[in-house]
């Protein structure tokens, strides 16, 4: 029997022949910028900025570009008014991965485009349920997992974006008290793109045996970005973002894991092992990981915490 060819969707390149697709994509950011930018444990250089992320912000002014086309074929051919409809980037990947400096070099970038675009940038932790209803379903232990958010109320928040609806409300979430705040809002007021980052926005869910159509959340996404490492580079990463945020964020007396900044170095180092293996490793592998093969782009990171590899998806 015939074996079966393997079809790879992806077309792969090393970081000098990305890095040649730049062309004469301007850098418009600097070192002072780019360490503004980086997340605490994420220590990009203006080189790989340029590498990396230059290239990509101009191929997404094609697919903006692209997208825009066919919007307005599509309310051309319907009679409607051409009105704005924003191009939304999902950025995806695992805790500890570098999901927030992604997201926010890209969003500085695209900013400095020669059009000044609108753009914008929200994460999906906002849309976590509270704690006191992960409590009472029992979830506190799988928070981040796809059954502790609200996804209804996070599809609902995308269909307005794309719908052009002005000033569309999401609900804020606080790292220090580790709790949606029930206070506090951001408005998104007609952006022209929209960086959304988090775990699971790319999942496609069930679909229902009755053919009966259904939205996801993925489905108003234009262009996905999936940051990828190894699993083991994963728990190094994060047992040393656990240990730097032990000596500083963790010690500010409204914290909700104040009680980690007393711990030993090695009960905390136990700690944060145990907090990954039992789990950010299962949501990894359960939920984030199979959705890899649904981004248009991977990076690839190695333990230097470098880019050193980017798969494009095949148009």
């Amino acid at each position: 029997m015939p074996s079966r060819t393997t079809i790879d969707p992806y077309l792969s390149f090393t970081m000098a022949e990305w890095a040649r697709l730049r062309a004469d994509e301007p850098m418009t950011l600097d070192a002072d910028d780019i360490e503004h930018l980086r997340a605490l444990n994420d220590p990009i250089s203006l080189a790989e900025a340029e590498q990396v992320y230059l290239p990509l912000t101009r191929l997404l002014s094609f697919y903006v570009e692209a997208i825009q086309g066919i919007h307005f074929a599509s309310t051309r051919f319907l009679g409607h008014n051409g009105a704005k409809v924003p191009f939304i980037i999902g950025v995806a990947g695992s805790v500890a991965v570098g999901k927030s400096t992604t997201a926010r070099i890209l969003r500085a970038l695209l900013r400095r485009w020669p059009s000044s675009p609108k753009v914008d940038l929200i994460t999906t932790d906002g849309f976590l349920h509270p704690n006191a209803v992960l409590a009472e379903r029992g979830l506190m232990e799988r928070k981040g997992f796809p059954e502790s958010y609200n996804r209804a109320a996070f599809v609902e928040f995308l269909a307005a974006i794309k719908s052009g609806k002005r000033s569309v409300a999401a609900p804020t979430y606080s790292h220090l008290v580790y709790d949606v705040l029930q206070d506090e809002q951001v408005v998104i007021d007609n952006p022209d793109i929209l960086i959304v980052e988090g775990l699971n926005i790319l999942q496609p869910g069930d679909l229902p045996r009755t053919g009966k159509p259904i939205v996801f959340a993925s489905d108003f996404i234009d262009f996905s970005v999936y940051i990828d490492a190894d699993e083991d580079v994963l728990l190094d990463w994060y047992v040393d973002r656990f240990m730097k945020l032990r000596e500083t964020a963790f010690r500010d007396p409204k914290s909700f894991f104040r009680r980690f900044s007393e711990l030993s170095e090695q009960e905390a180092a136990e700690m944060a092992t145990r907090i990954w293996n039992t789990i950010n490793l299962p949501n990894l592998m359960e939920n984030i990981l199979p959705t890899r093969g649904r981004a248009d782009l991977i990076l690839k990171k190695g333990a230097d915490h470098a880019i050193h590899e980017v798969a494009l998806r095949k148009v």
